[in-house]
């Protein structure tokens, strides 16, 4: 007599992928690994490892991009393989089903439930990570902005040390050769002294570096540039660390270095004023006073360079990982909005030029030295802080290659009340020599 056949239950990840394909209208584009070693879904790509329960409840509670980051920077959730593949696969994806949203049916739904509940998911909500900004007060009120530079920018000036090159700037590089030698490093040099040429600077002119980081602007304007330079951020951490490097440059007749808001700079008069990616801080709300105060702070004559994060036409910017772990509060527009902002406050835009692809090798080039000094990494700031890190990286020259952010050079001036510029119409050798020697 042979014996009946035993029903065996399938695994965990055969029926988390049967219910997320149904949600999401259509086929994973990962394979996925459950907490129990098995696996569904396509091979041949990057796996998604869900090693506990919890990372699922994360996304009941927290369905999208916010969940999934929660559980991939807690390790309750990871991807073996290639990580930018894998996001890439998924965003591919997203694009797609945002054509054919799926509408789930009443059984749809209850069927979720029962396999959430089947597989041990239900339960609270668990706690964010440690990680996670955690902000109160009005949105960009004075304190409240002070909090969010420093969740980011404070984080310590060793781990910034441990991912920058030697010029520690914290923005897009210019990436003016090709050549093999041509370092990361090199193109932030390059990035630099291009900005103080569209700015013009000669010896003895007064830049303003509004949001200045850790100083690569103002060090450099006033070493190669031999002007004088007026550093302003609101991150404690930073400042300190320029002024160290002052004092060790002997720069102290030529800088002073000054941690402020923004709004609360006063005079004016300046040749010269940048803001290097500190603009998407601001706000949306508060944006027309920003551009009106760059106005102010400028001579007539005189010039303004913006450089600045976008987002795309039909993009979300930043998204909900960026602001709750990278940049909380951070605002992105479209870059033709921000030109209009600053002709709005009476500046005369020159010159705008995209440094899209530019961000994508500087980021890509973090990302490895990430990779390289991880033990590092981990043993600063932890496990938690790096795989934050990873993830931001990863994703961010995504986003930039992808043109869901773009990052731009807005060359302005104050003109006079006759309207003039004083500006050369041709961009006057800005490029010439940029590639390095």
């Amino acid at each position: 007599m042979t014996p009946p056949a035993t029903l065996t239950r399938p695994g965990a990840a055969h029926r988390l992928v049967s219910a997320a394909e149904t949600a999401l209208g259509g086929p994973l584009p990962v394979r996925v690994r459950t907490w129990d070693g098995s696996e569904a879904g396509p091979d041949g790509g990057p796996v998604v490892v869900v090693r506990s329960r919890r990372a699922l409840r994360r996304l009941l509670w927290q369905p999208g991009e916010l969940g999934l980051a929660q559980a991939y920077v807690t390790g309750e959730l990871d991807i073996e393989g290639d990580l930018g593949d894998g996001l890439r696969r998924l965003w591919a994806a997203a694009r797609e089903r945002g054509r054919h949203t799926p509408r789930l049916s009443a059984a749809d739904r209850a069927r979720a439930a029962g396999t959430a509940l089947s597989l041990g998911a239900v339960g609270p909500p668990p706690a964010p990570p440690a990680s996670q900004a955690r902000l109160r007060g009005g949105l960009h009120s004075r304190a409240r902005d002070r909090a969010a530079i420093s969740h980011h920018y404070d984080l310590s000036n060793a781990f910034y040390r441990l991912l920058l090159d030697e010029t520690m700037a914290y923005s897009c590089g210019y990436w003016a050769s090709e050549a093999p030698g041509f370092t990361p490093a090199d193109s932030q040099r390059a990035k630099l002294e291009l900005i103080c040429r569209k700015l013009g600077l000669v010896p003895g002119a007064r830049l303003l570096d509004v949001g200045c980081g850790w100083g690569s602007l103002t060090l450099y304007a006033a070493e190669r540039h031999e002007a004088r330079v007026t550093a302003v951020t609101l991150a404690r951490e930073q400042a300190a660390y320029v002024r160290e490097q002052v004092r060790e440059r002997g720069l102290q007749d030529r800088v002073e270095v000054v941690c402020q808001d923004y709004r609360d700079i006063t005079g004016g008069g300046y040749d010269a004023v940048a803001t290097v990616e500190m603009g998407e801080h601001v706000g949306d709300a508060e944006y027309p006073a920003f551009a009106a105060a760059l106005h102010r702070l400028v001579r007539p004559l005189g010039r303004v360079l913006v450089q600045q994060m976008s987002r795309g036409r039909n993009a979300p910017g930043g998204g909900a990982f960026i602001e709750a772990y990278i940049a909380p509060d951070m605002h992105m527009r479209p870059v033709g909005e921000t030109v209009g902002l600053l002709e709005g406050a009476g500046l005369e835009v020159r010159s705008v030029e995209s440094l899209r692809e530019h961000y994508v090798r500087t980021i890509s080039a973090w990302h490895r030295t990430l990779e390289e000094r991880w033990g590092d990494v981990v043993a600063l700031v932890g496990e938690e802080t790096a795989r934050v890190w990873r993830l931001y990286l990863v994703g961010g020259a995504l986003a930039f290659e992808e043109r869901r952010m773009g990052v731009d050079q807005v060359l302005c001036v104050r003109p006079t009340a006759e309207g003039c510029g004083g500006m050369s119409p041709t961009p006057e050798d800005w490029y010439t020599g940029l590639e390095g020697p």
